[in-house]
């Protein structure tokens, strides 16, 4: 399916049609575009009738030509981050991130870049970085969002403090408006963060003149208005920027343009302003007894200058010792607090900035209860608290779904404090909860909220959302305040607007709107004649999914739709993390495609799954949708984000159930019945090794075999073991053993469980292990016929997997009760015990107890009393940790066993793209090879002469069949390594 573009269908064909017809090449009306991109990351659901992914300009240039001879209306869309609903519409959405995404120029003396409106900020960032520049402003979704986006909605981010907000960086535009007018717009924008353009007029081409022209002639009717409503504070959002429309700013449209969130003009391309990067930077984290005392205490360290001053919540900080894996750096004392990022030349004036600030702001004067000095990976850590702020809050701290809608308020930061306080007692007014951090810098508060979508009669919980957002309006506007402070109006708090301007001001934006989009096709029912705040909630459509689940979703009250509406929307599966060791989302990292997204997956399943079907088309889920097959057909089920996500998606374990309700007493692809059931088929194998060996081996018995089960003819078939390791444990001497018969093992019992795939394939890795254990003073045992069913869960054969996983857990239950730790050695299978065994047997009581006791062999090791690691001074490694290590357990164990042995260690992020039998089935091989490429053969051909470490046989064999290197297991480094 990749690459694949179906037609549209129904009343779209003719529309379908004319856009083919206009040169277009990629129009995709299919019912997969439409559930991909019928959500944004708000509240708000709005299937569109066409999806487009112009190459070049002149693609959307036909668009919009389209879109206004059929009155169709048109969304532009970047990486559909959008909180508010700006990015969602109706008719034709033209997704500009998958082609339009170069930096066109860079000059580093001028400061300026030329962009598309497509390209990543990070892409952005990264090009200007070997110059000392950046742009400005960055959002926390700054690995993903687009410039274009940026440009939509004004965007601002941490730094918008020191840089201004997107308008303030913006030299050119250049736009179509939607009467048909191209035009290129040079602003007046300064050299100095958000200054106007002291008088000069802006500058335009073509009809942009006239178009100034006419604007001007608006706002000189108008001028008290505008002077008096608009431009109030640095965070005043919500509404189109008419300040930047009078006369001694120049009336500068361009400006004005920046932030209208696409109802105005499209943005075809722009110059953007870079200032230079601070060399250094070092954190000043200040604690309080609450967020509203961090509140308070703003105003004082704003004459520091520092380039962010970010608050935090206790509540979001206690979510992300939640994910498995996370790095929850030591904050000072408090229940909130205030991050202060200082710049400096050297690292030492930025940490003598930051200790300023604590000696004179961080003590109980000032009323801080905590405070310290962050750099280097502490401020890292806590700088990725903040940026997964809008995913963590997600849930609530009692559980519940937490919503957008209300979350990016901005009031004068002098009154931030005492507009906290006021509402969280709205909040206990309404019955409702929040998690809230924020700019506080800039007066900008987020917040998601638990409104009562899932819980309460639709039209109850619509008349609640209802009066709480005119309360909450009401209550900010009160405070001096703006109804956005950062994401836009959209569809959420367009209906809003009266109560912050004053009807003249109302009529204004309509008079605006008119002369730039006549026949309002760009965005409708967006900022002017808004569409009401609680048409299309994404949340109350969605109905629950409960009936004949195999697995648990003890998360989501069991209710499969609740799990898969766990996706925000943010997009964090769409960003690059191999930087930081991420691992979602490997496939769309290979494809950009976004139904290969994890968001893109949840969409498409929320909107065939969880949602009701059409009349005549039969009861209950969808569950063999050719859509759903569709999206998750490049799903490796890695479970990268089960921990990278910040709102907990496991779209792994959403695939192994739709499986196995598609195939639920059908008849399945026989690669199932082969590669997952290979536990089984390897059992039988075992028997006579050499001649399945030579059978599989041969051309034309490995070409049978491969075509039986399913597996590209361009992958090499693993060999079986001659031995299995099993067969040497149980003729092994007994005076094998470390110290020979009857030697005191000071550490007492352990048992090795070995999977399948180690003992079949890979049985050195078991002797290895055996090895360490014995070594660091430990009596192993093996525990025999134990298999974690993982092929058959992969493979979404839930029941059988299940009792392959119920034997499992009650064999090794009686050895963990009586305090016998048992170690994995394969980091799948030992996911299986630790997570997935969770949602399939939720009843089993052994289930938490096993889960509790199988640790890695890294965990243990570390866990051992007086245990030194045999000495790997400079050796050289470059580590590929297994995803579901990564996911359920973490690698940090086994990192810091390396460094503390003495190895150089690079860590590898992504995913090797093999991921057991997904990537050698047909259909996969080049997008297997893809995922292999972006990170992982890169390292590997960058480091010839290190030690490559991969403890899951995927990855080695991955490395094996790509790299032609051997890599090891960490049992098989260390055990070459032990003393004689």
């Amino acid at each position: 399916m990749a690459g694949a573009r179906a037609t549209g269908r129904d009343g779209d064909d003719d529309l379908v049609h004319a856009l083919r017809a206009a040169g277009i090449a990629d129009v995709d009306g299919s019912a997969l575009a439409q559930a991909l991109y019928s959500c944004d990351a708000s509240l708000y659901r709005v299937p569109p009738r066409v999806v487009v992914r112009p190459r070049h300009t002149d693609e959307v240039l036909a668009t919009l030509d389209v879109c206004r001879t059929l009155g169709v209306p048109l969304t532009m869309r970047g990486a559909g981050t959008s909180i508010a609903g700006n990015a969602v519409g109706p008719g034709v959405v033209v997704d500009t991130s998958r082609f339009l995404d170069r930096v066109l120029s860079l000059d580093p003396q001028a400061r300026t870049a030329q962009v598309e409106p497509g390209v990543v900020l990070s892409a952005l960032q990264a090009a200007a970085s070997p110059h000392g520049l950046r742009f400005g402003p960055d959002p926390s979704t700054h690995n993903r969002c687009t410039l274009g986006g940026m440009i939509g909605n004004d965007a601002c981010g941490s730094r918008a403090l020191a840089y201004g907000r997107t308008s303030a960086n913006v030299v050119a535009l250049d736009v179509v408006t939607g009467g048909g007018v191209r035009t290129t717009l040079t602003t007046g924008v300064g050299s100095a963060p958000g200054a106007g353009s002291g008088g000069a007029t802006t500058a335009a081409s073509g009809g942009g003149a006239d178009l100034v022209d006419a604007v001007r002639g608006l706002v000189a009717d108008h001028l008290a208005v505008v002077r008096t409503e608009f431009g109030r504070f640095g965070r005043q959002v919500s509404g189109y920027a008419l300040e930047n429309l009078l006369p001694e700013r120049g009336t500068d449209l361009g400006r004005t343009l920046v932030g209208s969130e696409g109802t105005l003009a499209v943005v075809l391309g722009a110059t953007v302003r870079l200032v230079p990067e601070p060399p250094f930077r070092a954190l000043a984290v200040l604690g309080y007894p609450t967020m509203a005392d961090a509140a308070d205490a703003v105003p004082g360290v704003l004459p520091f200058a520092p380039t962010a001053c970010e608050g935090l919540d206790v509540r979001i900080v206690d979510r992300v010792r939640q994910v498995p894996g996370a790095v929850v750096p030591d904050l000072p004392a408090g229940g909130g607090w205030l991050v202060v990022e200082l710049p400096g030349g050297t690292a030492a004036e930025a940490e003598a900035a930051a200790r300023r600030v604590v000696a004179l702001c961080g003590t109980a004067d000032a009323g801080a209860v905590g405070a310290h000095v962050a750099t280097g990976a502490e401020a890292a850590a806590i700088w990725r608290i903040r940026e997964d702020g809008a995913g963590l809050a997600g849930r609530t701290p009692q559980g519940r779904p937490a919503h957008a809608g209300w979350e990016d308020a901005a009031v004068p930061p002098a009154r931030l404090g005492g507009y906290l306080r006021d509402f969280d007692a709205l909040l206990d007014a309404h019955g409702l909860h929040g998690v809230p951090y924020g700019h506080f810098g800039d007066g900008c508060l987020h917040v998601r909220i638990d409104l009562p979508f899932d819980r309460e009669p639709e039209a109850v919980a619509r008349q609640r959302f209802r009066d709480f957002l005119g309360d909450a309006a009401r209550l900010v506007v009160a405070a001096g305040g703006s109804l956005s402070g950062e994401h836009g109006d959209g569809r959420a708090r367009s209906e809003l607007l009266p109560v912050m301007y004053s009807p003249a001001a109302i009529a204004l934006f309509s008079r605006v709107k008119d002369l730039l989009d006549p026949d309002d096709v760009l965005n409708p029912g967006v900022l002017v004649r808004p569409a009401p705040a609680d048409a299309d909630l994404r949340a109350v459509g969605a109905r629950p999914v409960r009936e004949r689940l195999a697995l648990a979703y003890p998360h989501d009250g069991g209710d499969f739709s609740a799990a898969v509406h766990r996706c925000t929307g943010v997009g964090k599966c769409r960003a690059d993390l191999t930087a930081t060791g991420g691992v979602m989302c490997p496939s769309y990292r290979a494809t950009r495609d976004e139904k290969d997204s994890t968001r893109g997956r949840a969409r498409v399943l929320e909107e065939l799954i969880g949602r009701p079907r059409p009349s005549g088309t039969g009861a209950g889920p969808d569950w063999g949708s050719p859509e759903v097959h569709a999206a998750l057909d490049l799903c490796l089920a890695c479970k990268g984000c089960a921990s990278d996500c910040p709102a907990g998606v496991d779209m792994a374990t959403y695939k192994a159930e739709v499986l196995h309700q598609t195939y639920r007493g059908r008849l399945r692809p026989l690669s199932h019945y082969v590669l997952g059931r290979l536990p089984m088929w390897s059992d039988l194998a075992a028997r006579m090794p050499r001649l399945a060996n030579a059978v599989t081996g041969s051309r034309a018995g490995g070409a049978l075999a491969r075509r039986v089960a399913g597996v590209d003819p361009r992958r090499s078939l693993p060999r079986f073991a001659t031995q299995t390791f099993g067969a040497w444990w149980l003729h092994r001497p007994v005076d094998a053993a470390a110290g020979g018969a009857g030697a005191v093992a000071p550490h007492g019992r352990v048992a090795l469980w070995v999977d399948s795939f180690t003992d079949h394939f890979a049985p050195d890795v078991a002797v290895a292990a055996v090895g360490v254990l014995e070594a660091a003073g430990y009596a192993v045992e093996v525990p025999q016929g134990l298999c974690c069913g993982l092929t058959w869960l992969t493979t979404g054969q839930l029941d059988a997997g299940r009792e392959r996983v119920r034997h499992t857990v009650r064999g090794l239950e009686p050895l963990v009760r009586h305090g016998v730790p048992v170690v994995g050695v394969e980091p799948s299978c030992t996911a299986v015990l630790r997570g997935d065994a969770r949602h399939l047997l939720p009843d089993e009581p052994g289930v938490e107890v096993v889960a509790a006791g199988v640790r890695t062999l890294a965990e243990l090791l570390a866990a051992t009393p007086g245990w030194v690691p045999p000495d790997l001074t400079g050796v050289e490694v470059v580590a590929q940790p297994h995803c579901h290590h990564h996911a359920v357990m973490g690698w940090t164990a086994d990192e810091a066993l390396l460094r503390g042995a003495g190895a150089r260690v690079t860590r590898v992020g992504g995913c090797c793209g093999l991921a057991g039998n997904w990537g050698v089935e047909r259909g996969h091989h080049d997008v297997s090879v893809a995922v292999a490429r972006t990170a992982l053969l890169p390292a590997v051909e960058a480091a010839p002469d290190a030690v490559l470490l991969a403890d899951g046989f995927s990855c080695r064999t991955q490395l094996d069949q790509l790299a032609g290197r051997r890599a090891v297991h960490l049992a098989g480094l260390l055990a070459d390594h032990l003393p004689e």
